[in-house]
């Protein structure tokens, strides 16, 4: 099968859409709609099916998707070019799975650098909607950043710093300008329970109920950022990691960052890539930028 035709597919698999795919291939429309269709008769089956105004994969296409992947990954690696060592020079995307308390800090950071240093590449951010690994293994993601269970053996971690939670309060209320935050001060107030998974208690809760004690959770939202800006009005509080948390009073969100009286659990927040990546020059490359963006604020 020619490799051109496994490109198309990737895209199509990946976009969903032959315009989108034409505008990632630099193909016309009309020409991925061809390829398309020669796909459709390479692999004897229709591959995407329209689904009201989109397209939607089939079975046999959801199967096999993974299976490209690997299949152009190889082939890359097969034509690799020294000559081509200039990340300016490349063409290409990388797909990052982010804790959403990362994805303030971490996104615009890492942005920034790539786009100094090489026009030609984009990054797609991935919300942590699963810690599994298999998307690392397929070729879907090249980069997941977070806080994880020990990994399988085909992948590689590398500790890019150790987090805690910090109390956020606006900063002109009364908490605000208090010298610090009391266990008085956690319970007579109403907090914001950040979670993704939607859960009103956590570690505080627990540290609290050893003493006796008690918080009322007013609401409860899915990502740290939300948690930090609702926090903004008076007198509400939400435990945010840190780096989240001094990263937004850096670019002038006015909060003020209480320490909690407890000790809580610190998290290490790890960077994890597949073994077939390990030595590979984009992927180190990558690697090494994610970690100069992170660097001044641990």
């Amino acid at each position: 099968m020619d490799l051109n035709l496994l490109r198309v597919f990737d895209a199509l698999m990946d976009t969903g859409s032959v315009a989108e795919a034409a505008t990632r291939l630099h193909l016309s429309a009309p020409a991925t709609s061809r390829a398309l269709s020669r796909l459709r008769r390479a692999m004897n089956d229709p591959i995407l099916v329209r689904a009201g105004r989109g397209l939607v994969p089939t079975p046999f296409a959801q199967r096999s998707a993974s299976t490209v992947k690997a299949l152009l990954a190889a082939a890359d690696g097969l034509r690799a070019d020294p000559a081509d060592s200039d990340p300016a020079s490349w063409h290409r995307t990388f797909s990052i799975r982010l804790n959403d308390g990362l994805t303030p800090v971490l996104a615009p950071r890492l942005t920034r650098r790539i786009a100094g240093q090489a026009p030609g590449v984009r990054l797609r951010f991935v919300r942590q909607e699963s810690k599994e690994s298999d998307l690392l293994r397929d070729g879907s993601l090249d980069l997941d950043v977070g806080v994880a269970d020990p990994p399988p053996p085909d992948i590689h971690t590398s500790t890019l710093f150790t987090d805690h939670f910090v109390a956020v309060v606006a900063a002109g209320s009364e908490l605000g300008r208090a010298p610090r935050l009391t266990v008085d001060d956690l319970c007579r107030h109403p907090h914001i329970s950040a979670s993704r998974r939607g859960l009103a208690r956590g570690p505080l809760d627990d540290a609290l109920e050893a003493i006796g004690r008690s918080r009322h959770v007013a609401a409860v939202v899915p990502s740290y950022a939300v948690g930090a800006l609702m926090a903004l009005e008076d007198d509400l509080i939400c435990l945010v990691p840190q780096v989240t948390a001094a990263h937004l009073a850096d670019r002038g969100v006015p909060l003020r960052l209480h320490e909690v009286p407890f000790d809580l659990p610190t998290a290490d927040v790890e960077m994890r890539w597949h073994r077939r990546v390990h030595d590979d020059q984009a992927s180190r490359w990558l690697r090494d930028l994610l970690r100069e963006a992170i660097h001044p604020l641990v």
